[in-house]
């Protein structure tokens, strides 16, 4: 089966947005564009409000994506975990558009026998190790983010090396919002890992608004604009069938 990429923006915030237009409408667009959004909402001693966990899981929902409320001091497991999750998430959702149209509408990989099931997940596994993965990830450095950026820094370098495994490539980029004069601020350009991380943060001044839709339309932006989500998996249907061994 030939392979795509899998494109992820990562959202880390503590709080929910305050100007601009709508995130969640904005994660909508992004999963139209094949862009999957997962949002990771940091706590520390103090808890999210009920609006900022609404917003956190309805940016997620929207955007095809995962979420998860998390205390910053877990961050580094919570990260990894979040990426890899919804790397099998999106490949699962794929492929069982290409089972309904094989098998019908009314078909997903759950109704198939246990047999064949196994089969086609062990493709979808396959998947997740062999595929591009780009990961655009968007920090939020309001100033309640201030205290939790060391951690934040810390996750990511831990993401880079836990994903240097992969036999599939892997790019990622760093942008922070807001930014000092536009809506977003670009601290690390599309790279293959995140060791040239140290010492990033430290220079970042916090504070200001949160534009959370603004910034996630500017991620937007930084992808390569070719293809849909179902060009993650361009072989065709006969090649499935083969895969799976139906």
């Amino acid at each position: 089966m030939s392979k795509g990429t899998l494109k992820q923006i990562l959202l880390l915030t503590d709080g929910h947005s305050n100007q601009g237009e709508d995130p969640v409408a904005i994660a909508a667009l992004a999963k139209e564009q094949g862009i999957t959004v997962n949002v990771i909402g940091i706590v520390d001693e103090n808890h999210l409000n009920e609006q900022g966990i609404e917003e956190i899981e309805a940016i997620a929902l929207s955007g095809g994506g995962v979420s998860q409320i998390v205390y910053a001091k877990q961050l580094a497991k919570t990260v990894q975990m979040v990426t890899r999750k919804a790397m099998t998430q999106t490949i699962h959702g794929v492929v069982n558009k290409e089972l309904q149209q094989i098998l019908g509408a009314d078909q997903e990989m759950e109704d198939l026998p246990p047999e064949k099931r196994g089969q086609v997940m062990e493709v979808v596994d396959e998947l997740g190790e062999t595929m591009s993965l780009e990961v655009l990830i968007l920090v939020d450095t309001s100033a309640s983010m201030n205290n939790k950026l060391p951690m934040v820094q810390e996750s990511l370098v831990d993401l880079s090396i836990s994903l240097t495994s992969r036999m599939g490539s892997n790019r990622f980029s760093l942008y922070s919002f807001p930014g000092k004069r536009k809506d977003v601020d670009k601290l690390l350009d599309w790279t293959p890992q995140l060791t040239a991380l140290t010492g990033i943060f430290q220079k970042l001044s916090s504070g200001g608004v949160t534009p959370t839709g603004p910034a996630l339309r500017e991620a937007l932006s930084k992808f390569s604009t070719s293809g849909s989500r179902r060009s993650l998996i361009a072989g065709d249907e006969e090649q499935l069938l083969n895969e799976s061994g139906m």
